[in-house]
């Protein structure tokens, strides 16, 4: 791969995916978090992040590969997020399989793809049983937010996040009468564990950039 290029540039499918990434990728020594090697990425919109605003997730399924074209030039990698929850989804596999053929098909190297589909949508990389979780929301209920969302029927006892993660959300927010902003999920991404994080697709996300930008091992 050229040395010219950039390493990485990444589409998602609305501001609140972009402010996510951003708030991972721009945490203090966040690819030590990541266990990954740094890497040049500009987290601004219209850098090295897109968002498919006009489109969203159909769209980003539809037409990533038309949106990723003019990018074939300057950049080294491309990844592509988009939730897996939508009218008309196809489900994970063929939005990994149809997407990832689409950009293959218009020119770029299969190893230097990544689709990451989230089931059943980005809220569930924010859900943790953690304090900065509530904190971000602005929840200062007597109770515990997990004990509230577990009467309220979104938590279970056995899982490890709410089985309707973005519910959830909206449901604490109408409590806290905060509105649903990218601001929220920013602060999330930026502050919780990444090691809390046991979100199939997060992992998958984890470990596409490990494998391209791998750490250094001390000798």
């Amino acid at each position: 791969m050229s040395d010219h290029k950039r390493p990485c540039v990444i589409l998602v499918a609305d501001s609140n995916m972009a402010a996510a990434f951003r708030g991972y990728l721009t945490r203090d020594q966040w690819h030590r978090s990541l266990g990954c090697a740094p890497f040049d990425f500009n987290p601004d919109v219209g850098g090295d992040l897109l968002v498919d605003e006009g489109g969203n997730d159909p769209g980003v399924y539809l037409r990533a590969h038309e949106l990723l074209r003019p990018y074939l030039n300057t950049h080294e990698r491309v990844l592509v997020a988009l939730d897996c929850e939508w009218d008309g989804s196809p489900g994970k596999q063929a939005i990994v399989d149809d997407v990832s053929g689409r950009l293959v098909s218009s020119g770029w190297q299969a190893s230097a793809i990544k689709v990451i589909a989230i089931e059943p949508e980005l809220e569930n990389w924010l859900w943790q049983d953690n304090p900065l979780v509530a904190d971000a929301l602005r929840y200062r209920g007597e109770s515990g937010l997990r004990t509230v969302l577990a009467q309220q029927g979104f938590w279970l006892a056995d899982e490890a996040k709410p089985r309707r993660p973005k519910e959830a959300a909206e449901w604490v927010l109408r409590q806290t009468r905060r509105p649903r902003s990218s601001a929220i999920y920013e602060e999330i991404a930026r502050r919780i564990s990444i090691k809390g994080c046991t979100d199939v697709a997060f992992m998958e996300l984890n470990a596409a950039l490990q494998e391209w930008f791998p750490a250094e091992v001390p000798t």
